[in-house]
């Protein structure tokens, strides 16, 4: 077992070099930004390092921190570096994060590129591979085989669906957003609506009609808005009503018979 390593002994040249280092902080700052100076700490022989409150307001709770160094045998002691050290509660940037965790949607802008990973789970390899020349010469429905995938090297997996159909459904183009809980009808029964193709077309399609908030975006067929193909022009209430006369009826009147009743001549 090796022998446990001694500290090394304090250099009392690097310790009294108190000034040395501030000047220098002062010259990475400012003069008034460099304040009281805090216990040295020795971090190797001949070598230690000054630190000094940091008086910056926009650096609270930093602390500059030089280190000077003094060669064997030589008298003047040298700086060897100074930095800026975040302390206790000190303003510091957050952890970095990869790209690809910080990456939201929009935010793929005209001239982005976003590279797909080889093994992301909402791709799987397609079906085949299939040149155009041999699908022409066999008159094979060129709508039907890209559908299934023919041609692509990758199409949509299970996990892309259903992470694609739980994102539509739960934000604005779902059931449960404001203007779909207004609407009058669904999404199902509206002349604009034109279903997805394969799975999703269970459950999405897409709004056609250029006057709707989700005009070219994918909605859920029972999301709704004031848009649908069945709302009509409903009838003013302010117009005044067209009298009705009746022509067939008749009121009965009984009189007294204790009454008397004189007939007067028109001609009177």
């Amino acid at each position: 077992m090796s022998p446990s390593r001694r500290s090394p002994a304090p250099d009392k040249a690097c310790i009294d070099a108190v000034d040395l280092a501030r000047s220098v902080a002062a010259e990475v700052g400012r003069p008034e930004w460099v304040g009281a100076p805090l216990d040295p700490e020795v971090e190797d022989t001949r070598l230690v390092t000054h630190y000094f409150t940091c008086l910056d307001p926009a650096y609270p709770g930093w602390t500059y921190a030089v280190t000077v160094v003094r060669a064997s045998r030589a008298k003047d002691v040298t700086v060897n570096e100074v930095v800026l050290l975040p302390g206790e509660g000190a303003l510091t940037a957050p952890e970095w994060v990869p790209w690809k965790e910080r990456l939201r949607p929009g935010d793929v802008g005209v001239g982005d590129l976003l590279p797909v990973e080889e093994d992301d789970e909402r791709l799987i390899p397609g079906y085949a591979q299939v040149p155009d020349s041999e699908l022409d010469a066999e008159g094979v429905d060129q709508q039907m085989v890209w559908e299934l995938g023919l041609g692509r090297r990758q199409v949509l997996s299970e996990t892309g669906r259903e992470q694609a159909a739980e994102r539509w459904y739960n934000g604005e183009s779902g059931p449960r957003s404001p203007i779909a809980t207004a609407a009058p009808a669904r999404c199902a029964t509206c002349g604009f609506l034109t279903p997805l193709a394969g799975e999703l077309r269970q459950m999405f399609g897409v709004c056609t009609n250029e006057y709707a908030p989700d005009d070219g975006k994918v909605v859920s067929l029972d999301h709704g808005c004031g848009a649908h193909s069945e709302v009509r022009t409903p009838v003013s209430k302010n117009d005044p009503a067209v009298p009705v006369v009746d022509e067939l009826g008749y009121d009965h009147i009984v009189f007294d018979d204790t009454a008397e009743l004189e007939l007067v001549s028109s001609d009177s």
